[in-house]
């Protein structure tokens, strides 16, 4: 994922270039925007109101109800690995996306499940 960066367009490979998301506004609109709750974490995804869609981007985030530090952050870095890995293949140009940690669960469950998980929750809010 690239912080900035030139507007890209899905390329030769279908594959769409993934932005991270920084600024909280953008993470308040796609909450606004359409949700998947799975069983390893929530999906949030809306799509942008720009004029030409440019690049997905992506963000996460881990309340402190997933627990300590320690656990936030492994939580963080498998959904970071899961985007990095699913997103740019299942994901759409010009679309925001925010994974949500669920406690107990996210720095727990099976890598393999979740990556299903993301392509099952990517298609119930691209419907």
């Amino acid at each position: 994922m690239t912080e900035a960066g030139p507007a890209a367009s899905p390329d030769a490979c279908g594959t769409v270039a993934l932005d991270r998301m920084v600024r909280r506004a953008d993470y308040l609109r796609t909450a606004k925007g359409r949700v998947a709750r799975m069983p390893g974490f929530v999906l949030q995804a809306r799509p942008r109101d720009e004029a030409a869609p440019g690049s997905a981007r992506v963000g996460i985030t881990c309340s402190k109800k997933v627990g300590n530090a320690v656990a936030r952050n492994r939580a963080k870095r498998r959904l970071r690995e899961i985007a990095r890995l699913d997103l740019p293949r299942a994901g759409r140009p010009g679309w925001d996306y925010v994974l949500i940690g669920r406690r107990d669960h996210t720095g727990r469950r099976d890598f393999a499940a979740m990556r299903a998980e993301l392509g099952a929750a990517l298609e119930r809010v691209h419907r």
